[in-house]
C-alpha cells in the first residue's frame, strides 16, 4: 500500500473505480463512498471503533464489497497548520492499514469539514441526536467531495493540455 498525493492518485485511477472517504475519530470512523463516475460523495453508516484489528477488517470488507480503489482520509491538522496528536494517530492508523491492504491512502486536510457537516445537518433540520449519529459520516462525505472536486479539476487540466 502506498500513501499518495491527490495528483499521484489521479494518475493511478482507472475509469469506473469508486473512492472511499474516511473521517477517523476516537469512537467512530465516518465513512463515505463516491459514485463510479467520481462526481458525488455519499455518506455511509459510521463504523463503531472497537480495536484496530476489528476496525480494519470492517473497513476492508466495506472496500471489497463496494470495489473501492483508494481511501481519502481526513488529516486533522490544527487551524494554524501544525500537527497535533490526532494527526499522529491518523498517520499511525494508515501505517498499520498499509500492512493489511494494497489500497492507496491519500491524506486530505480536513480543517472545517466537521463544521461544514454540522451546518449542513442543521440546515436539513436534523435533530441533535441524529446529528450526533451522522456527523462523522457527513464529515467523511465533505472530505471525499473535496478530493473528488480536486480530481475533477486535475482531469480538466490534463485534457486542456492534451487538447
Amino acid at each position: 500500500m502506498a500513501t499518495l498525493t491527490i495528483e499521484e492518485l489521479a494518475g493511478a485511477l482507472s475509469q469506473g473505480e469508486a473512492i472511499a472517504g474516511l473521517d477517523l475519530g476516537t469512537k467512530t470512523i465516518g465513512l463515505a463512498i463516491s459514485d463510479v463516475g467520481r462526481r458525488f460523495s455519499n455518506p455511509r453508516p459510521v463504523i463503531k471503533r472497537v480495536k484496530f484489528g476489528q476496525d480494519a477488517e470492517v473497513l476492508l470488507d466495506f472496500a471489497a464489497r463496494e470495489k473501492v480503489a483508494a481511501f481519502i482520509i481526513g488529516l486533522p491538522v490544527n487551524m494554524d497548520g501544525s500537527a497535533g496528536p490526532r494527526v499522529q494517530a491518523t498517520r499511525a492508523f494508515v501505517r498499520l492499514m498499509s500492512e493489511k491492504t494494497a489500497l492507496p491512502f491519500v491524506y486530505w486536510d480536513e480543517r472545517l469539514s466537521t463544521v461544514a457537516a454540522e451546518r449542513a445537518l442543521l440546515e436539513m433540520d436534523v435533530s441533535r441526536k441524529k446529528r450526533a449519529e451522522r456527523i462523522d459520516s457527513a464529515a467523511a462525505s465533505f472530505i471525499l467531495q473535496g478530493a473528488l472536486d480536486r480530481l475533477s479539476s486535475l482531469a480538466r487540466a490534463a485534457s486542456d493540455e492534451a487538447g
